[in-house]
Parts: C-alpha cells; structure tokens; sequence
C-alpha cells in the first residue's frame, strides 16, 4: 500500500520518472505488466479531473462550511478571509503555476484518449489573439489538455504564446476549485478578465474561448459534427475592440468522450434543461462513459478515443474601439468560412468521410 501511496503521489507532483519502476515492486498479481500499470495511471489520471472539475468546489464549500462549526474554524476563518483578498484575483490574469502546468498526471491524462495539438501556422508574440475553441463537447476535455497543461507541448509548438482558457465564472467562487483552475492558466469567461488579458498583459496572450458553450454541450453525442455560432458574435467583438487576430481551433474527437441522452425539441427535459441552463449558467446533460473497471460498463470515466486538436491560420483583425454591426458581421463571416475550411481540410484525416459537413448552428 506505501508502494501505491508513492507512486501516485508521484504522479501528482510531477515526479513521475519512477513511478512505473515503484509499481513493478507490486506483486505480479497485482499489475501483472507495465502495459496495464499505465493504463490504470491514466484512468486515475482522467478521473481525478473528471471528480474535480464535478465536484471539488461544492465538495469545499461544504467542508468549509462544516469546519466554521468545529474546532478547526480558526482555519476556516484565516482561508475564507484570503478568499476575500484575493476575490479579484481570477480577473486580472489569475495566478498560472508552470510545475502544475508540467506535472506528469497530464501527461498520462493526454496519452488516455490520446490527445494531440497540431500546428498549421506560426503566431507572432508580438500579437495578442482570441482562439475560438470547437465542439464544446462535454467537459472538454481537448481544451484543458492542450491550453490548461503542457502535455502536448504547446509553448514548444507556439513559443512566446500564453494560452488562458476562459470558463465559467462561477467556478473561480469555489474554494480550492478556483485555485487548481488558475494554476493551470484558466480564467473565467467574463468581460474584465478577457479585457485585462488582451489590454494589461502585454503581448502574446492567447484567450481561449469555448464559443458554443453551455448551449452546445446540449447537442454533443459522437459522430456529431455541429457547432452553435451563428449567433455568438461576441468574441469577434472584442476581438476587434483589442485588436487581437483570431484564430479557428478545431478538436476532431471532442464529442466521442461521452454518449448523451439527447431529448427532442418541445419535450419537457428540453425545456428543464435550457430552464436550467439559464439559472445556472451551465447545462445538466444526462451522460455516461464507461466503468472504472470495465469497459463495457457505464460510469464516469470518458472513453478512450481520439481527440486532435487543429489550430488553424490567425485572421488578423484591426483595433477598432467601437466596431459597427457591419463589421462584426463581416469579420464573424470571415471567421466561420475559415472554420468550415479548416474542418474540410483535416476531416479525412481523422475518421470522417469526406462527404461529412459541418453544421453551423
């Protein structure tokens, strides 16, 4: 048991080079080959991200509260008054950690699915850019994996470049969740943090905006190729307000790591849903992958399929403080026509035929 205890601890710290040689002192009976010793570090390694991002804040919360009503609440009193202080903290560049960006966990949560990045074009440094991150998928888990972590090596691959990855904004009013989610560089979705990245960060800062959001995850099932765009203007607006250029991502096999039950337009759960969605900013789908321990079961652990990543050619976009409609509209069309390109391009390449479209909702 001290052996496991080690090795995992390993894992977490970032001081995986000899996890697998601890593991090999388990009896054979135990792990019987190095090949399912990594495959049960991976599974470990998805799942506490699946567990954390579900329920570490609400998780905290609660024990925070709990702990106001035992000996311990001197504790708890010190932490919720640092929560205070540091309350803005999340929307002005939040507090990204290098070594938890590099820990090994990641690596074995990337080599899971697998999960690659690949580079089309060069960024320059001197600019500053708004990726638009498609599908939204379930918990996206492309997105983290490649701008949360360095598992697939993006400052290598775009060096001079900072990724953030915008989320929900209820997420950083989490003890100890909101913390994990700034130490790998994520901030909340919100117009001050995207102002503060892209105006009083300098250059080189990439903000990653899942733009099809809670409304997408909706529609998410694999082997479905549609996005939710049409109407989400937005990020080219601000775009345009900080001159940053932006740049089309596509993840192929974002939307296999689930199955979800997808109830019909007009049906009652519909409309329970979106009702929800609403009120808490996120959308309760009703999903499942498969078992802790077997495959053909159903649980919490995503299925381990294929998610690449493209990250397409930056449109450069002028500073205008005050863009009218028309150019929204005329720089949004140029951002969805490069989109459905890109999409066409690789689609071959990654399991679809080539008469598959995407669909722009």
């Amino acid at each position: 048991m001290k052996t496991i205890l080690a090795a995992y601890s390993g894992v977490l710290k970032g001081t995986g080079s000899s996890i697998l040689s601890a593991l090999q002192d388990l009896p054979a009976a135990f792990w019987p080959c190095r090949s399912k010793m990594e495959k049960r570090l991976q599974v470990i390694s998805v799942l506490q991200w699946v567990i954390s991002f579900l329920a570490l804040g609400a998780a905290c919360t609660v024990l925070l509260i709990y702990m106001f009503c035992t000996d311990c609440w001197l504790i708890a009193a010190l932490y919720t008054a640092w929560l205070i202080f540091d309350w803005n903290t999340p929307k002005q560049g939040g507090r990204r950690s290098s070594w938890v960006r590099s820990w090994t966990v990641w690596t074995y949560f990337r080599d899971y699915f697998p999960i690659r990045l690949i580079k089309t074009h060069n960024l320059l440094p001197s600019r500053n850019y708004v990726f638009g991150y498609h599908p939204h998928g379930i918990l996206c888990f492309g997105a983290f994996c490649n701008f949360g972590t360095e598992a697939t090596g993006f400052s290598k691959k775009f060096p001079g470049i900072k990724p953030s990855l915008a989320t929900l904004a209820g997420n950083f009013r989490l003890p100890v969740l909101r913390d994990y989610l700034m130490s790998g560089g994520i901030c909340p979705v919100n117009r001050n943090s995207i102002d503060y990245l892209l105006t009083c960060n300098g250059t080189g800062n990439a903000v990653v905006i899942v733009v099809g959001g809670a409304a997408e995850s909706l529609h998410c099932t694999p082997g479905m190729n549609s996005v939710t765009l049409k109407s989400r203007k937005g990020f080219v607006k601000i775009a345009l307000q900080k001159g940053a250029d932006l740049v089309p991502v596509y993840s192929f096999g974002e939307n296999d790591a689930y199955k979800q039950v997808i109830f019909e337009e007009g049906t009652y759960c519909r409309y329970l849903q979106k009702k929800l969605q609403k009120l808490l900013g996120f959308a309760p789908c009703l999903f499942h992958g498969c078992g802790l321990f077997f495959g053909d079961s159903w649980g919490m652990v995503p299925y381990g399929k294929p998610i690449t990543t493209i990250v397409g050619e930056p449109i450069t976009v002028p500073k205008i403080e005050d863009p009218s409609d028309d150019t929204v509209e005329l720089y949004h069309a140029m951002y969805v026509k490069s989109l459905v390109c890109l999409f066409d391009k690789y689609k071959t390449r990654f399991g679809l035929k080539e008469s598959d479209i995407l669909h722009i909702q």
